[in-house]
C-alpha cells in the first residue's frame, strides 16, 4: 500500500521541497512516473536494506540524514569515524533498521550499512588462506578485534609464534594476518597472524638454512632469553646462543649481554640441518683471551688481580676480561686454617696471587694467594732441630694422638706410641685433654708434608735400656696384677706402667677356652717371665711354669728335708753315742741350709 504521507511529501509544490525531491528520488520524479517510483521505492526501503541519504542537518552531535521517506533519519556521531569531518549534504550510505521509529524517526546505521558494503568487498577479493591487513581496534574475550574493512577476530593464540604476556601491545598498530576461516550465514572471518608468521619463517628458513655456513656472521634480533642462553630469530630460524658463547668473561645471567627485540650481530658455530638448530656465539666474534696465556702468564708470575667469585672450595680471580683463575681454598694460607674462603677476601676486592700453573685446553689457571709470603715451614726445620724442647697447648686430640701447638699455624703430632715408655695407651685422652700446655721434644721436621713429629717419653731415659733388663730376665718369678682381659690372654701389671703378656696358652696345662674361665680383673698371680724382648719392647708371661716351678720346688724340698732328717738322726745318735754331739749337730744343720737355698 502506497503511504499517503509520501504522496503528499512528492505532490509538494514549494521549489525548496521540489529540489530535495529531485535530488532525492531522482529524474523518475522528474519526468512524472510517480507510480513506477512509488513501486520501486516502498520495493527498496525496507528493513535491512540499504539506501542513499544525504546530511541535511544537525540534531545537537548527530545528523539529519534525508532518506526520501516520510520522516528523516538520525545517525548518531559515533557513527562516524571522524563527525568532525562530516559536512551537510554528505552523501552517506545507510542501514535501514526501522520504517516506524520512535517519534515517528526512522532508524538506521552508518555502521552497519560500512560493514555489509566492507564483507561484499572482502568476501569478494579475499578467501580462507588470503592475506589481509588491517588495523587492531581493541582487544575483546579471547583476543583482538581488527579492521580489515570489516572487523575480523584475531584469536589471543594465533596473535604470534609466542604467546605474548599483554595482546594488548597491539591495540592500534596495521598488522598482517592469514585468513582461518569465512563463515558466510554469520557473516564472521577468523584470522591469524601467527599461521602467516609460520607459512613466512618456514620459506625463510629453507631459504637461509641454504645459504649460512659455520663461521658467518650474521645480524638478528633477541627474541627470549632463558637461564641458559638466548633465542636470536635469523630471519625465519631461531638460533641459540648459549651463555657460555656470549662472552670470553664470567656471564651470571643472559640478560646482563643482550635485552629481547635487541639486534646483534653473532657468528654462526654450528648448523644441525636435519634437525634445523643452529648454534651462535657472540664471544668467538673476537680473538680468545686464552690464545698464548701461557706466554702472557708464565707460572711463578705474580700478578694483581679482582675476586669475581667465592665457593666454598676457592676463589675465582680475574686477570683481565675472559680470563679467571682458581685460587683453591689450600693454596690460601701457610698456616691459617680457612673453613671458608670469605675469611680472607671478599668479591670485588684487588688480590696478588702468584700463577701456580696453566691448562689452556681446558681455559683453566691455577693461582695461589700464599705464594706471595715466606713459606713459614721453611724456617720450621732451622728454628726447631730435632731434640728441641718445647712448650706448647693441645690444639685438638685424635684416635692416634694429640695435635700440639708450637708456634701459631705451626703444629706438632704427638703420636700415642711417643707419650709412655711403658704404658700402653689406646687414645690419648687417658693423659691429655684439649687446652693442655705441656712440654713435648722435637723428634722430627718434614718440611716437604709440612709435619713435626714430637715426644713426650724421649724427655725421660728408656727404662728399656737398663731398668728393665736388669730387673726382670727370663725365667724369674714375679708377683703382678691382672688389668685387662682379652679373648687371646691377660695383661699383668709388674709394676706402676709396665705390664707383660701371659698368654692364653700359658694360663693352664689343660685346654682354656676363655681366660676368665682361669683368671679375674684384679687378680694377683705369681707369673714366670718367659722373654724378655727389648726390641719390641715387651714381657712374656707364664703362669703355669710358674706353677710347675712351685710345684717343683717344694717337692724337691720335702725330698731334701726329708733326706737330712734321716741323715741327721743317724749321725747324732752316733754322735751322741762316741760322745761327738757338736760335729753331727753341726753338719745336720750345713746340709738344711744348702736345701734351703
Amino acid at each position: 500500500m502506497v503511504d499517503k504521507n509520501l504522496i503528499h511529501s512528492l505532490s509538494v509544490e514549494d521549489d525548496e521541497a521540489d529540489a530535495m525531491i529531485l535530488e532525492a528520488l531522482g529524474q523518475k520524479v522528474a519526468d512524472g512516473d510517480m507510480e513506477e517510483l512509488l513501486a520501486d521505492t516502498i520495493g527498496d526501503f525496507k528493513p535491512g536494506s540499504l539506501i542513499q541519504g544525504k546530511i541535511i542537518g544537525r540534531a545537537g552531535d548527530d545528523f539529519l540524514v534525508e532518506l526520501g521517506l516520510k520522516s528523516e533519519g538520525i545517525l548518531d556521531k559515533t557513527e562516524f569515524d571522524d563527525h568532525h569531518d562530516v559536512e551537510i549534504g554528505d552523501t552517506v550510505e545507510v542501514f535501514l533498521e526501522s520504517v516506524e521509529g520512535q517519534g515517528g524517526v526512522v532508524e538506521v546505521s552508518k555502521r552497519k550499512a560500512d560493514r555489509i558494503r566492507g564483507w561484499e568487498v572482502v568476501t569478494a577479493e579475499k578467501g580462507e588462506g588470503d592475506t589481509v591487513e588491517g588495523k587492531v581496534l581493541r582487544k575483546i574475550k579471547g583476543g583482538l578485534l581488527v579492521e580489515i574493512g570489516v572487523p575480523v577476530f584475531l584469536p589471543a593464540s594465533q596473535v604470534d609464534i609466542r604467546r605474548p604476556q599483554d595482546i594488548g601491545v597491539f591495540l592500534g598498530q596495521t598488522i598482517e594476518a592469514q585468513i582461518l576461516k569465512v563463515d558466510e550465514v554469520r557473516r564472521n572471518i577468523v584470522i591469524s597472524r601467527r599461521k602467516l608468521i609460520e607459512d613466512r619463517r618456514t620459506e625463510m628458513r629453507k631459504t637461509l638454512l641454504e645459504k649460512i655456513e659455520v663461521g658467518d656472521i650474521v645480524t638478528g634480533t633477541v627474541k627470549n632469553i632463558a637461564d641458559f642462553g638466548a633465542f636470536v630469530d635469523l630471519g625465519g630460524i631461531d638460533g641459540l646462543l648459549h651463555i657460555t658463547d656470549m662472552s670470553w668473561g664470567r656471564v651470571n645471567h643472559p640478560s646482563d649481554m643482550v635485552k629481547n627485540e635487541q639486534k646483534i650481530e653473532v657468528k654462526i658455530l654450528n648448523i644441525d640441518h636435519e634437525k634445523e638448530k643452529i648454534a651462535l656465539g657472540l664471544k668467538q666474534k673476537d680473538p680468545s683471551p686464552w690464545q698464548n696465556i701461557e706466554r702472557k702468564y708464565p707460572v711463578n708470575t705474580r700478578i694483581t688481580g679482582e675476586v669475581t667469585n667465592i665457593m666454598t672450595y676457592g676463589a675465582f680471580v680475574k686477570l683481565e676480561d675472559g680470563v679467571e683463575g682458581l685460587v683453591h681454598i689450600s693454596e690460601m694460607s701457610w698456616t691459617r686454617r680457612i673453613n671458608h674462603p670469605t675469611e680472607l677476601v671478599q668479591i670485588g676486592e684487588e688480590t696478588e696471587v702468584v700463577v701456580l700453573d696453566i691448562n689452556q685446553e681446558k681455559q683453566e689457571i691455577s693461582l695461589g694467594m700464599k705464594q706471595t709470603e715466606v713459606n713459614p715451614w721453611e724456617l720450621v726445620a732451622d728454628k726447631y732441630p730435632p731434640g728441641t724442647v718445647i712448650t706448647g697447648k693441645v690444639r685438638n686430640l685424635a684416635s692416634y694422638g694429640a695435635f700440639v701447638e708450637i708456634e701459631p699455624g705451626i703444629d706438632g703430632l704427638l703420636h700415642v706410641s711417643d707419650m709412655s715408655w711403658t704404658k700402653k695407651i689406646a687414645h690419648p685422652n687417658e693423659l691429655l685433654k684439649k687446652g693442655d700446655e705441656m712440654k713435648c721434644v722435637v723428634l722430627e721436621v718434614d718440611r716437604n708434608k709440612q709435619r713435626v713429629a714430637l715426644g713426650t717419653k724421649q724427655l725421660e731415659e728408656d727404662p728399656w735400656v737398663e731398668a728393665i733388663p736388669g730387673a726382670y730376665q727370663p725365667g724369674m718369678i714375679v708377683m703382678g696384677k691382672v688389668t685387662k682381659v682379652t679373648n687371646f690372654g691377660v695383661f699383668v701389671e709388674l709394676e706402676e706402667d709396665l705390664e707383660g703378656l701371659l698368654h692364653i696358652s700359658e694360663l693352664a696345662d689343660h685346654k682354656v677356652e676363655a681366660p676368665t674361665d682361669v683368671v679375674s680383673q684384679g687378680q694377683e698371680l705369681e707369673v714366670k717371665i718367659l722373654r724378655v724382648d727389648l726390641d719390641e719392647r715387651k714381657i712374656g708371661l707364664s703362669l703355669k711354669r710358674a706353677q710347675w716351678t712351685s710345684d717343683q720346688d717344694a717337692q724337691a724340698a720335702r725330698q731334701e728335708r726329708k733326706a737330712n732328717a734321716g741323715a741327721g738322726g743317724g749321725f747324732g745318735g752316733g754322735g751322741g753315742g762316741l760322745g761327738g754331739l757338736g760335729d753331727g749337730g753341726a753338719l745336720g744343720t750345713d746340709k738344711i741350709t744348702f736345701g734351703n737355698k
